[in-house]
């Protein structure tokens, strides 16, 4: 939940002159059930850009490579927000999919979205991954994400340890706090869901200093490749990270994206 352009007003959580939070206020203290997917949607994903383009290609290769001739029972999007490509890169491979996410809004949103047929504008994505034959054989990946597909709203903090064989978590732990401490956290309860030696794909946005959802600013914590190989040393193995170039007319305010390809490891000391 991070690439929104940026807007000329600002309430909620508003910067200061550099950016950043003037009162670090953690993720506990922003209006998440106040996020307007509709807009969000609309400002990100209407069209296709080449960086979503380049993650989509990076993901789909690494998934299909790494199952090749297999399937898991289930996958997890953790933040899913209002973005549904993390998981359809996930759709072929699984038996069922949770989309977790938190806020209402964004709930409701991912739920209409799946039941009602999603819209057009992720046709662009799919057609992406069409490229491969695990994904060419989903015939009408609609009615796929629906058969597959469920939403739960729930906390990234809260999520249960090695519970799913194959995840995704796009744009979500250095977006949904200003405190360093909450983004490690998110990050390693996301690799500490899944099931040791599944496969995962991770993508940050490098060095943000927040961003605006319509009329409201959410926070962002400023990171870098190395903090996010830091964090998931951890509890990770195969790590492999790519950077991917900012979009000049995406939005001010960050230096890029990184993403982040791995197989969840035992916890080390």
């Amino acid at each position: 939940m991070t690439r929104a352009l940026a807007p000329s007003r600002r309430r909620v959580g508003a910067a200061d002159g550099n950016g950043t939070a003037s009162t670090s206020r953690g993720n506990a203290g922003y209006p998440w059930d106040d996020f307007d997917p509709d807009w969000y949607a609309r400002h990100n994903y209407a069209t296709l850009g080449a960086d979503d383009r380049r993650i989509l290609q990076i993901v789909r290769d690494f998934f299909a490579s790494t199952l090749t001739g297999r399937s898991v029972k289930q996958g997890i999007d953790v933040g899913s927000g209002a973005n549904l490509y993390p998981a359809l890169s996930m759709l072929p491979f699984c038996e069922r999919i949770t989309l977790w996410e938190r806020s209402a809004a964004n709930v409701k949103w991912l739920k209409e979205q799946i039941e009602a047929d999603y819209s057009e504008s992720w046709d662009r994505f799919w057609n992406v991954l069409v490229t491969r034959p695990r994904y060419r054989a989903v015939e009408n990946p609609r009615e796929a994400l629906r058969e597959k597909a469920w939403v739960r709203n729930g906390d990234l903090f809260k999520l249960p340890p090695r519970q799913w064989d194959l995840g995704t978590m796009f744009f979500v732990a250095e977006s949904i706090s200003d405190r360093k401490n909450e983004f490690r956290d998110a990050t390693q309860r996301f690799v500490g869901s899944l099931r040791v030696g599944a496969p995962f794909a991770a993508a940050f946005m490098e060095n943000s200093s927040g961003y605006d959802v319509g009329s409201l600013r959410f926070p962002a914590v400023a990171v870098r490749t190395a903090d996010v190989e830091s964090c998931l040393s951890l509890l990770a193995h195969d790590v492999r990270t790519v950077p991917v170039a900012r979009l000049k007319d995406r939005r001010d305010g960050y230096d890029g994206m990184i993403l982040a390809l791995g197989k969840a490891g035992r916890a080390k000391s």
